[in-house]
């Protein structure tokens, strides 16, 4: 069985914890990149006209990404990592789980946040990846360990 830990990370905080992920299960990793990167001006959640703001208040944005998954349809288990931005997944994550088709395949989101929880995620991905087995995400602390990232992935793949 081949897994995937594909993330997307705006300030390093979840691709640390990707990596830990990925390791705990010996999985390949993919970095979810922007074409165009944010900016520390776009990610600046207290302005209303800033590009994540604009981004997650529109449903239908879907900010393109740099690289495709090479061989995409070799995975069984995708796990996505994000950051949560307001109460749900990044909409560059929509574009991901949007570029490929997943039927069959195990979905997990997993995320880092300051304070909110996964929100709207499950719901979501399992509307824009029909046919996939979409599980619970989970939210971690930035400290998570490889012990405990393992457990709680072992109980899903």
């Amino acid at each position: 069985m081949a897994i995937l830990v594909a993330y997307f990370s705006a300030s390093g905080v979840t691709a640390k914890l990707a990596a830990n992920l990925a390791k705990a299960v010996g999985a390949d990793l993919f970095e979810i990149k922007p074409e165009v990167p944010y900016t520390k001006a776009d990610l600046n959640w207290m302005d209303k006209n800033s590009r994540s703001s604009v981004e997650m208040n529109d449903r239908s944005s879907r900010p393109a990404i740099a690289a495709a998954v090479d061989n995409m349809d070799q995975y069984d288990t995708v796990f996505v990592g994000f950051p949560i931005w307001w109460y749900r997944e990044p909409s560059i994550i929509d574009t991901f789980v949007e570029a490929y088709d997943f039927t069959g395949k195990k979905l997990i989101p997993f995320a880092t946040s300051g304070g909110s929880g996964l929100g709207e995620t499950s719901a979501n991905l399992k509307e824009l990846a029909p046919g996939a087995i979409v599980e619970e995400g989970k939210k971690f602390p930035a400290h998570a360990s490889e012990a405990s990232l393992k457990e709680w992935a072992e109980g899903l793949i």
